[in-house]
């Protein structure tokens, strides 16, 4: 009796020795101190607990009756861990309430100027848009200097790799040329195509909701999205007002942002395991690349298919957003929100770009 504890005892206590030093491998691998620290510690602690253990078995102590007693105590504390790892909990009521189960306090609409990419990306040095928005915002103007001087939001893709990197970031910026190709109204706001216009416009395609629903979500997946879902748009995740210009628009900087839509079709796409591993290398920016453009891609045609039936609709993408991608994401039951803010999948974890389709 007492060698099969030792065995039940000591294989969870090998597991967790190879758990603990995967752990301490990781956190080093990525360059994360405290973590490393951490799992140093939390290694060491465990080793010496299997040092202990085998030499305690090897002189014999759990063939007294007081080590007896206390494997028996070591075996049912890993059998209640055990348990208490692997039981079924209730759901998550704030994950089921969607974002409404994350608000705690008054929250306003973001604006869009206010988004670091807007500010470090969109804003021209000496312009009239700059001096008025550090003018509001003058605690902003030396930190948005610093990130500028560095090469802006993303840093320098490719300064750890060069020359390397050259390929890489071609491949990158080839991407991004299809989302700026959309990145005009009458490419994410489209109107219905020629050949259907006038029908359309005298009498819209009438379609369940139900019907309507799986139509758009079937062909959204067969575009190439890798998760699909809808919801109704809570109109605090509308931006309130215009910040990221990519045409020379500016007279639409600051403009408040009026969306009369609805109903949002949610797209996430998957982001290469390996590719987004190799991060902070290019490849990981390759992939980034190719899933914004893939989301492009695929909500333009989206807000066509809808616009075709008669209907006005929006893609949101890279080079185009009337609202923030996360909470819409969480409300169409496409995961839920991280520590960070991250979306995260059921079946993808943070490995995601949204894109989406309001209607």
């Amino acid at each position: 009796m007492v060698t099969i504890l030792v065995i039940i005892f000591a294989i969870g206590l090998i597991l967790s020795t190879i758990i603990s030093l995967s752990f301490l491998i990781s956190s080093i691998w990525e360059n994360e101190k405290r973590a490393s620290i951490l799992g140093g510690l939390q290694f060491s602690g465990i080793l010496f607990s299997v040092i202990i253990f085998f030499t305690l078995n090897s002189l014999g102590f759990f063939e007294t009756g007081f080590g007896a007693v206390i494997l028996i105590f070591l075996v049912f504390l890993e059998g209640l861990l055990l348990f208490l790892f692997y039981r079924k909990t209730d759901s998550n009521i704030k994950a089921l309430a969607g974002t409404e189960g994350y608000i705690v306090d008054q929250v306003n609409q973001f604006d869009e100027r206010d988004h670091v990419f807007s500010r470090n990306r969109s804003l021209p040095e000496d312009s009239e848009q700059y001096t008025a928005y550090y003018k509001d915002h003058p605690e902003l103007e030396d930190l948005d200097a610093k990130r500028r001087s560095k090469g802006g939001p993303i840093g320098q893709p490719g300064s750890i790799d060069s020359p390397e990197a050259d390929a890489n970031i071609a491949a990158m910026l080839a991407s991004l040329s299809l989302p700026h190709f959309l990145s005009t109204s009458e490419k994410y706001s489209p109107e219905p195509h020629f050949f259907v216009k006038q029908k359309v416009i005298d009498k819209k395609v009438m379609i369940s909701p139900e019907e309507a629903t799986s139509r758009l979500k079937g062909y959204a997946k067969a575009l190439g999205a890798s998760l699909v879902g809808t919801t109704k748009i809570n109109p605090l995740w509308i931006y309130s007002h215009r910040g990221e210009i990519f045409n020379d628009n500016w007279e639409d900087w600051g403009e408040k942002i009026k969306l009369h839509h609805t109903h949002a079709i949610v797209c996430a796409e998957e982001m290469a395991a390996d590719m987004v591993g190799s991060a902070p290398h290019t490849p990981t920016c390759v992939e980034s690349m190719m899933n914004y453009a893939k989301g492009a891609y695929i909500t333009t045609q989206v807000a066509g298919y809808i616009a075709n039936l008669g209907y006005s609709a929006t893609a949101n993408h890279f080079r185009h957003y009337d609202t923030l991608m996360t909470p819409l994401a969480v409300d169409a039951g496409l995961g839920e929100v991280g520590r960070l803010g991250y979306l995260i999948t059921k079946k993808y974890g943070p490995r995601v770009r949204l894109s989406l389709v309001t209607t």
